[in-house]
């Protein structure tokens, strides 16, 4: 079930989140500063890609520089990456198909919005 909800997810937005976060982390990794962004968004960009059997949890250690590094991140990609994941859900939810595939993408983002101190891990359910 999760290889063919995936694969659903990729032909219907998957694959254009997946882009986005590409660029935005392309653009991150010109500057060496904001190499760890760039990390970071190259790491949601698998999870966007293929978010079925996974989940993200907290990471325990994440520190004061985590939280610093997400304001910075939300303001810059953040936000606007989220609302390309409210795009994407509403677009989605309008075929009962589509519905799951909305649910998986407004499940993203806190993720997108700060994604330091997070980690992407086998998950145990569907989505």
């Amino acid at each position: 079930m999760r290889t063919l909800l995936n694969v659903i997810w990729v032909v219907l937005g998957g694959f254009w989140l997946w882009l986005e976060y590409m660029f935005f982390g392309i653009i991150a990794c010109l500057l060496i500063v904001t190499i760890p962004a760039g990390i970071a968004s190259f790491r949601i960009a698998s999870y966007a890609l293929w978010p079925f059997g996974r989940e993200v949890v907290e990471t325990p250690n994440a520190g004061i520089m985590s939280g610093l590094a997400n304001i910075i991140w939300f303001l810059v990609a953040g936000l606007w990456l989220a609302i390309g994941h409210i795009t994407t859900a509403a677009a989605q939810a309008i075929t009962i198909v589509g519905i799951p595939l909305a649910v998986a993408n407004l499940k993203m983002i806190p993720v997108t919005c700060f994604p330091f101190g997070k980690q992407v891990v086998p998950g145990r359910g569907i989505i």
